[in-house]
């Protein structure tokens, strides 16, 4: 099938829908229930870019006679990385960034496993040449079965928050945690749950190891690594509120059309079958997982290049507020949007860094710098919450004072269009305009947004901490000892002398 349309998701996921739950309600056709229709459709819409014929060629590539999202291409240059960059910037602009976990993002993930499938061979339950029990095989199948049928998958990582100073094994209940059961001819049996998968309206579901699996046991029931579709008997997920609440586009121009939705998922004695099992028992290969196979770095580039996407929709936004209502003169309208610039191009300038410094990995992938990546994954949770500040601070009232579109449309209509224009801008340019940086810095969608960034890559010290350990400080450190040591010709002439 390779790189599909917008109708066969949505038909693919009509025929073979997750089981989701959302206010104590099944959702059976998320196409055509009113809380995931538009979030369906939005998907569709980003699936139908890779067909546009004026971006088919930027989105695409072309392997074995089928044209696939390029995405899930395997770099093998910086040109290659360059060019999956502007893609993933491409899909980004779709939503303006606020998209956080669109399908090229697990595909990333999927290229990166799947060429470093060996890893997962090291795993002491596989059985190397075994067919289904064959986990370098079996991520290998993996990744080339979600390519060939360009899947949209979500994933979750970590265990429920019930006490984070216990062990999974000591919870009340030792399969409140995502683990083993029991092993069948059939494949494994899997009982707990896991948070968050964001996204959950996908096709399948990858169950990837955890990185920050704390059971002391070289081997623990815990570690795992799987994918299964979304609609597996026993498995399901369970959905936040909606954000997304019915209104008109204009009136919620994110909410309505990117609430992606967040769902812890339930594992019910769900059966994985052995050839889709990719790790097992093993916590030193399933904590080091994203780390080995470059996964991290592959995914972190894709966000970088979202990230990116989404600054330049602040700056975009913060702009034409100004120009709107006339503010540009003043010093601190412009200090203000000059943050944004600041914080734009310092996102650039660590993709291209992250792009420029790639290097072929151990499987031959051309795989993006590190330390550029990790600045990135560092410095933006910390910052991105200034932006829906600045929107704030440069929209003041007027983001406050909005009329919805069926006000325009209302008795007080006239009134509207006269006192609520701007100098440069009708009423209704105004008004759609500052829902927009509404919806970016105010509504509960941004307020979701602003947490989900926060916590985007982990908890911000852990990864202080990560980066801290990772990080080669010694060639700094012997620069200054060296500088301590050295002796100034100077000052050995004057004793001399």
């Amino acid at each position: 099938m390779a790189a599909i349309t917008g109708q066969q998701f949505l038909d693919r996921l009509q025929k073979n829908p997750p089981t989701l739950y959302i206010d104590g309600e099944r959702i059976t056709d998320p196409t055509t229930h009113p809380s995931t229709r538009n979030m369906c459709a939005s998907l569709a819409g980003l699936y139908d870019l890779q067909h546009q014929p004026d971006l088919r060629d930027a989105l695409t590539y072309e392997e074995g006679g089928e044209r696939h999202a390029i995405s899930f291409m395997v770099p093998r240059s910086k040109e290659d990385l360059r060019r999956i960059g502007e893609a993933h910037r491409i899909r980004a602009n779709y939503s303006l960034g606020f998209l956080g976990r669109a399908p090229d993002y697990m595909n990333a993930n999927v290229m990166a496993a799947g060429m470093g499938a060996e890893y997962f061979g090291q795993c002491d339950a596989s059985r190397p040449g075994s067919g289904e029990r064959d986990f370098a095989a079996n991520m290998r199948r993996y990744y080339e079965h979600v390519r060939d049928n360009d899947l949209c998958l979500t994933h979750a990582l970590t265990n429920p928050q019930v006490n984070r100073a216990k062990q999974a094994s000591e919870m009340p209940d030792p399969y409140i945690a995502l683990g083993v059961v029991e092993e069948t001819d059939a494949g494994v049996v899997v009982r707990g749950a896991r948070m968050m998968a964001t996204l959950p309206i996908a096709d399948e579901i990858l169950v990837f190891p955890s990185t920050v699996l704390k059971e002391n046991a070289d081997k623990s029931k815990y570690a795992m690594g799987f994918g299964i579709p979304t609609n597996t008997p026993g498995l399901s997920f369970q959905c936040r509120e909606p954000i997304d609440v019915g209104r008109d586009p204009e009136d919620h121009p994110l909410a309505s059309r990117f609430d992606e939705q967040d769902a812890f998922v339930i594992f019910d004695d769900v059966l994985v079958p052995w050839e889709r099992v990719f790790l097992l028992y093993d916590v030193e290969l399933a904590n080091k997982a994203y780390a080995r196979t470059d996964a991290v770095l592959h995914m972190a580039y894709q966000v970088v290049n979202l990230k990116i996407a989404k600054t330049e929709a602040f700056l975009g936004t913060a702009q034409s507020i100004v120009d709107a209502i006339g503010s540009g003169q003043f010093q601190h309208v412009q200090s203000k949007v000059a943050e944004i610039i600041v914080m734009l191009e310092i996102m650039k300038g660590l993709e291209a860094a992250a792009r420029e410094g790639a290097e072929p990995n151990e499987y031959g992938v051309m795989t993006p710098a590190r330390g550029p990546l990790d600045a990135a994954r560092n410095y933006y949770p910390a910052n991105h919450a200034r932006l829906p500040e600045l929107l704030q601070l440069l929209g003041a009232s007027g983001i406050i004072m909005m009329p919805s579109k069926a006000d325009r449309e209302g008795p007080l209509g006239e009134q509207i269009a006269k006192y609520l224009q701007a100098g440069r801008a009708t009423a209704e340019e105004r008004l759609k305009l500052f829902r927009l940086a509404w919806d970016m810095s105010m509504s509960s969608f941004a307020g979701r947004q602003t947490l989900y960034e926060r916590y985007f890559f982990g908890d911000p010290v852990r990864m202080h901490s990560a980066l801290y350990e990772v990080f080669d400080k010694q060639p700094y450190v012997d620069r200054i000892h060296a500088f301590l040591e050295r002796e100034d010709r100077r000052e050995a002439v004057a004793a001399d002398d």
